[in-house]
C-alpha cells in the first residue's frame, strides 16, 4: 500500500513540476510579447507624430498627442471608477441575500428546537405577534384620511 501512495505521489508532483515549467515558460513568453508590443505602439506614436508635426507643426502636434493621452487615460479611469462601483454594489446585494439565506436557514433549523421547548413557543410566538401587530400599525397610519384644511368651512 506504502508503494503505491509514493508512486501517485511522484507521478502527481512530476505533473506538478511539468505543468509549473510550462507556466513559467508562457509568462515569459508573454512578456517578451508585451514589450515588442509596447515598442511597435511607441514606433507608431513617433510615426503619427512625425505625419502630424510635417503637417500641423511640432508645437500644435506635441500639444495635440499628450491632450489626447490625458483624455484616454481620463476616460479610462472614469469607466473603471464606474465599473468598480457597479461591482461592489453588486457584491453588496449578494452579500446581503446570501445573509439573508444563512439567517432563514439558521431559525428554520432552529425552529423544531425551539417548539418542543416549554419557553420556545413564547419565543417564537411573541416577536411574530409584535410583527403583526406593528405591520397593522404602519399601515394604518399610511391609509389614515387628510384632515380638511382648517381655513375652509365644512
Amino acid at each position: 500500500m506504502g508503494t503505491l501512495i509514493s508512486l501517485i505521489s511522484a507521478i502527481a508532483s512530476g505533473e506538478a513540476t511539468a505543468a509549473l515549467q510550462r507556466a513559467r515558460v508562457t509568462a515569459i513568453l508573454y512578456g517578451i510579447a508585451a514589450i515588442l508590443a509596447l515598442c511597435g505602439i511607441g514606433f507608431l506614436v513617433g510615426a503619427a507624430y512625425i505625419w502630424l508635426a510635417a503637417r500641423y507643426g511640432p508645437l500644435a502636434t506635441s500639444l495635440g498627442l499628450g491632450i489626447g493621452f490625458l483624455v484616454i487615460a481620463g476616460l479610462i479611469l472614469v469607466i473603471h471608477k464606474v465599473t468598480t462601483g457597479m461591482r461592489a454594489r453588486r457584491r453588496a446585494r449578494r452579500r446581503k441575500a446570501d445573509m439573508t439565506a444563512v439567517g432563514l436557514t439558521a431559525a428554520l433549523a432552529l425552529l423544531p428546537a425551539l417548539a418542543k421547548s416549554k419557553s420556545g413557543l413564547s419565543t417564537i410566538v411573541a416577536p411574530a405577534i409584535a410583527l403583526v401587530a406593528y405591520a397593522v400599525y404602519r399601515e394604518n397610519v399610511k391609509s389614515k384620511p387628510q384632515d380638511p384644511d382648517p381655513g375652509e368651512a365644512p
